[in-house]
């Protein structure tokens, strides 16, 4: 295969880097600093034009291959720029499930970074088992009455909106009772409380909790019961590496432990450049799929389960190299230790891919 940049991808890179030379060291790549500014970097994004690319153009995207989106992800590792948002599963969500007039009303905020975002799905007893979620949504003439409570939700301290699952039917098998709405943040008997991550993170993520807060209707997605569909779309593109950008961060941070290492690499580190270059090359072979228009279901799972390995043999090497001194590989490895419960446990993706990719039990 020739990944060599075409014309049009050559030029893109270029204004790309320009653009990044210009900005992209007013902006802080971690930490606190970094998640309070993340929706003006995600704005200062879209405004040049590098944010959104593959997606619909009559939303504010720009309908590019997602070549461009790897691109991006490339040039922005190696400015030592901050990631792009991770918006991409949510957009997916509601552009392959939502009725057009919720596309119309949600994705152009949610893309140009004017309306921010979080997730609501995991909660303390239904992580990984998603479908045994207990948040219910009852019927109250033209609205739903939501009570439960999320956990690990990104992004809850300032979002506008929330992608919310909860359940409409108790008599149903479980799978079956579940409804997706978008539901309003900012309204009564909503309260987020921030969560500390163990690499010393408080702005990340949180925690939800809903007592009787109203959606209206209309913000149902799809028809009730639908949920477990938009639940499947969403994690899929979630558990993807080419869309995510890792490969290319994963790599530039083996680059520098090795400069650091000098000529004594520790075999922590030597097995994390083979893993990782294992995760570039396979991320090609998925943008190849991409481009022929091959979707990959439940091979998610394989992508997921692989870049765990990957996340954490870096963060091995990370602790190999820097010991408990610096704070920052120490940061690395500590958020590496997430990577196999954060998007489904490891466990839920080897039955993921026994199932429904090997067939047994069937």
């Amino acid at each position: 295969m020739d990944f060599r940049d075409s014309p049009r991808e050559a030029d893109f890179r270029a204004r790309l880097r320009t653009w990044l030379a210009a900005v992209a060291g007013e902006f802080p790549t971690a930490g606190d600093d970094y998640w309070a500014r993340q929706g003006e970097w995600h704005r200062a994004l879209y405004g040049a034009g590098f944010f959104g690319l593959s997606w619909p153009r009559e939303f504010g995207g720009q309908d590019l291959p997602p070549v461009f989106d790897v691109i991006l992800d490339e040039e922005l590792a190696i400015a030592g720029a901050p990631p792009r948002p991770s918006l991409g599963y949510l957009v997916q969500g509601l552009g392959r499930h939502g009725d057009k007039d919720i596309q119309r009303r949600f994705l152009p905020g949610m893309i140009d970074g004017t309306q921010r975002w979080c997730q609501g799905f995991s909660e303390p007893d239904a992580g990984s088992d998603l479908a045994s979620l207990r948040t219910t949504a009852v019927r109250d003439g033209d609205h739903y009455v939501v009570n439960g409570h999320k956990v690990w939700t990104s992004y809850s301290d300032v979002a506008d909106w929330c992608l919310l699952l909860a359940r409409t039917d108790t008599e149903v098998p479980r799978h079956k009772g579940i409804s997706a709405f978008v539901i309003s943040m900012h309204q009564p008997g909503v309260v987020q409380r921030p969560l500390k991550m163990i690499n010393g993170v408080t702005r990340e993520f949180g925690q939800v909790s809903f007592d009787g807060a109203r959606v209206p209707a209309e913000n149902l997605i799809g028809a009730p019961g639908d949920g477990w569909r938009l639940a499947m779309t969403v994690v899929g593109h979630e558990r993807e590496p080419s869309t995510l950008g890792y490969a290319a961060r994963y790599g530039k941070l083996v680059r520098q432990l090795l400069a650091r290492a000098g000529d004594e690499v520790p075999e922590d580190l030597a097995w994390a450049a083979v893993e990782t270059e294992m995760l570039r090359l396979h991320v090609r072979r998925r943008l190849s799929e991409q481009l022929d228009g091959v979707t990959h279901g439940p091979d998610g799972s394989l992508d997921k389960l692989l870049m765990t390995w990957v996340d954490q043999a870096v963060g091995h090497a990370a602790l190999a190299v820097g010991g408990t001194s610096d704070p920052d590989l120490l940061s690395a490895y500590f958020y590496s230790r997430a990577q196999s419960v954060m998007g489904g446990t490891s466990q839920i993706q080897q039955n993921i891919i026994a199932s429904r990719i090997l067939g047994l039990g069937v």
